[in-house]
């Protein structure tokens, strides 16, 4: 399924700015960034409740928004890019 992975930490403290980096690296080792704070992420349901619990670990609740979006792969599903960045299709090959 493909996952959306939105995020806001409070970056005022250094303790926020720590919390932001960590949430970032988290995100980067599983998908790719589409925006400064958006992730889109091509998961399973074990390595989205892995993500899940990884994100809730870092993130201070009372400070930060953390938004998972579960877009399930049915018919008819698609993304519509526009502007400079093109996101990395993963069904198709990598390598050319």
């Amino acid at each position: 399924m493909l996952v959306l992975v939105c995020y806001d930490v409070n970056t005022e403290t250094k303790a926020g700015r720590r919390r932001l980096r960590r949430v970032a690296k988290v995100c980067e080792g599983t998908g790719q960034r589409v925006q400064k704070s958006v992730f889109e992420c091509q998961l399973d349901v074990a390595l989205f409740e892995e993500l899940e619990r990884r994100l809730l670990a870092e993130i201070d609740p009372l400070q930060d928004c953390l938004r998972l979006y579960r877009i399930p792969g049915t018919r008819g599903f698609e993304v519509l890019e526009h502007g400079a960045f093109k996101a990395t299709d993963f069904d198709s090959p990598l390598v050319l």
